[in-house]
């Protein structure tokens, strides 16, 4: 949903220091820019444009990866003296009300090129420019005799930004829409809409272009809606008991610069104002085989699609790409200790570029700490040997990355946790709070029509929505020449009457050829899916390989013709695969912002490209359809999903099975680790 922009500025925590990390005098070719090489892009971009400099403003800033190819030649000869590929900066500007795509070499300190943008779509709103927009109402005479009309205090209004979508305009300017709320009573404005005015603003004029109040519908009341432990009143909850993650010899991983080493993998980790955290060069080691081996060249969130299912004037719009619009990294936020992460993590902070291209910094922008939730690795217990019994068991301890990114209402935790075993599963949660609609309803016997949502409390519907959020995965297993294989699940008939059974299932595999062949919708048939590297087998003949063990499965409902889903078509598939291209990045495409579905995941795979044996690329959209409940109200308990990434014939055999476990010694009333 839209960004209520002044959060990136509020936030003062206090900075946990990061003991492991050593110092680097040179950057690891995939490390996010740093504060003075955005100071750099910076000098660079407004030298370049001299007289007009305190009118260019910087939608985004990051960096401008290396080719794959060079960068991977590059890293497998660590001890060779050829210099790591340039490093460069992809840099979108606004200057007189043209868009410029600009790519610096920081190592030249020169610009590479720097060309005009003549598509549709606009691009990352800046925090900035929301923040003045969203201002502006406030001092706007119409919206002011509308606030008095409503008998409410303009000191306690507050305005949010909200994009306008497309809906078949032939033409558009770079606008946002502004809407209100009230926080008399409560800081929990999103429960207190004030419904009927809207406010159009010009953002490359800064101006209100149009100003519409329809109707007049109640304001929800403030009581019941504060989420603030100090705003709350007796009774409470029951008290929860702390519990402790000890860990007397200091964490169980190593981070030396972005690079993470734990256990048996090694990755790297890093930013962007647009996706917010990235893994890259992920590997694990092979204990038989004595060496690390490639499963994850990188992997992020792409697109964020967020629906609303109210089709009326005052809402049709609402039909947000959170990261293409807003951006994960603009909106991530300082991680709490002890609260948003243990008391093991380790804390990095982030960097991107303010509209004016100085860097801004989110401290403990993301966490890594170890995980031991009393989950279990693997077990047996064997008790049909005579006289003996075995019991063997082995507690799973994993690596978890996590980071938090608030866009507007809702709140996104999302964690990559690395295990032993292979596998790498990605975590989603979804909370915050609803966004609600002010009606005259206060009792579902009133409601004759409907109303798009659900009465959570008096004058307030929770507006039915979805949330679709599509990763990018270039897999690259055991080496970057993959293939997508349908491991189909097919019922078969005995035949000739050699057994009692009717029927059995079998596995009938099917390598994808091409990109259509590789656009799966969940839950239609059964089948495993699974990307093997064709040119390497176990010793017993296996292709090597990773499987998508998906999570919950919520397709789009919205006809194919309906513009939000004609921009958000990437959504139509929950698995697509493409071969590796590098300006194939964004699934919703690079302009989201009042984009047309032209530079979509959908339409490039209409090339319908070779992906056999091919360097290729996995997109995986995990679906939420929400239908809010009054336990969503006032602030909404966490709602989880997520997926895995697990070998399948990776290994030649269980990877954990010498795994050792923590050693613990046992105390009357408590167990400590040794």
């Amino acid at each position: 949903m839209a960004s209520l922009v002044q959060h990136l500025g509020l936030f003062l925590l206090f900075f946990v220091p990061l003991p492991l990390v050593s110092c680097h005098s040179h950057h690891h070719p995939l490390d996010f820019l740093t504060p003075s090489e955005f100071h750099q892009v910076q000098a660079i971009v407004n030298g370049s444009n001299p007289g007009s400099s305190h009118n260019v403003t910087f939608q985004y800033v990051g960096l401008d990866e290396p080719d794959k190819p060079a960068l991977l030649s590059w890293l497998s000869n660590p001890n060779s003296t050829t210099l790591p590929p340039p490093r460069r900066a992809f840099v979108i500007t606004r200057l007189h009300s043209q868009t410029h795509e600009i790519i610096v070499d920081l190592s030249t300190q020169s610009i590479v090129s720097d060309k005009v943008y003549s598509g549709h779509g606009y691009p990352l709103l800046t925090s900035e420019e929301q923040t003045a927009a969203s201002e502006l109402p406030l001092t706007y005479p119409p919206f002011i005799a509308s606030i008095r009309k409503r008998k409410l205090k303009l000191s306690d209004v507050v305005c949010s930004t909200f994009t306008v979508g497309w809906f078949g305009e032939e033409k558009s300017r770079r606008v946002l829409k502004i809407l209100c709320f009230y926080t008399d009573g409560t800081a929990n404005l999103y429960m207190r809409p004030i419904e009927g005015v809207t406010i159009v603003v010009d953002l490359d004029e800064m101006t209100i272009t149009e100003y519409y109040d329809r109707l007049t519908a109640p304001v929800p009341e403030a009581e019941g809606t504060e989420y603030r432990l100090s705003k709350q009143k007796p009774p409470f909850g029951p008290r929860l008991n702390g519990v402790s993650a000890m860990q007397p010899d200091g964490p169980g991983f190593k981070i030396d610069g972005h690079n993470i080493r734990w256990a048996n993998w090694d990755f790297h980790v890093s930013f962007d104002a647009r996706a917010g955290l990235i893994i890259s060069l992920a590997s694990i080691y092979d204990l038989q085989k004595r060496t690390f081996r490639r499963v994850l060249y990188r992997g992020y969130l792409s697109e964020l699609f967020v629906p609303y299912m109210d089709p009326t004037e005052e809402w049709y719009y609402k039909t947000f790409f959170d990261l293409g619009e807003f951006g994960f990294g603009l909106c991530t936020v300082p991680l709490q200790p002890l609260a948003d992460c243990p008391s093991n993590a380790v804390f990095m902070d982030g960097y991107y570029a303010g509209q004016d291209g100085k860097p801004v910094k989110i401290s403990n922008a993301f966490c890594i700490f170890e995980q031991q939730a009393g989950r279990i690795m693997w077990r047996h217990t064997e008790i049909e040997i005579p006289g003996e019994e075995i019991r063997e068991v082995r507690p799973e301890v994993s690596l978890v990355v996590r980071m938090v990114a608030t866009v507007g209402n809702y709140d996104y935790v999302l964690d990559w946790e690395f295990k032993p075993s292979g596998s790498i599963k990605l975590g989603v949660g979804l909370t915050g709070i609803l966004e609600v609609k002010g009606v005259s309803y206060t009792h579902t016997s009133q409601i004759k029509e409907d109303v798009y949502g659900t009465l959570l409390a008096h004058n307030t519907i929770g507006v039915n929505h979805d949330h679709f959020l599509t990763y990018h995965l270039d897999l690259d297993v055991d080496g970057d020449a993959n293939s997508f294989v349908k491991a189909n699940l097919e019922t078969k008939r005995v035949k000739d009457n050699i057994s009692p059974r009717k029927s059995y299932w079998t596995v009938v595999s099917e390598t994808a050829k091409t990109e259509s062949d590789a656009q799966i919708q969940l839950g239609l048939k059964p089948a495993e899916l699974i990307v093997v590297n064709p040119n390497k087998k176990t010793k017993l003949g296996n292709y090597v390989g990773y499987r998508l063990i998906p999570g919950s499965l919520s397709s789009p409902l919205l006809s194919d013709d309906d513009y939000p889903q004609i921009r958000g078509a990437f959504t139509k598939y929950d698995v697509w695969i493409t071969p590796y291209n590098k300006s194939e990045k964004w699934a919703g495409g690079l302009y989201m912002d009042q984009s047309r579905g032209d530079d979509t995941l959908a339409v490039w795979s209409q090339r319908n490209r070779e992906i056999e044996n091919k360097d290729i690329v996995l997109w995986y959209t995990i679906g939420f359809h929400h239908v809010p409940c009054q336990e969503d109200f006032p602030v909404m308990p966490t709602l989880s999903g997520g997926f895995e990434l697990r070998p399948t014939n990776f290994f030649e055999r269980n990877p954990v099975l010498k795994t050792k476990p923590p050693t613990y010694v046992h105390w009357p009333n408590c167990t400590t680790k040794s």
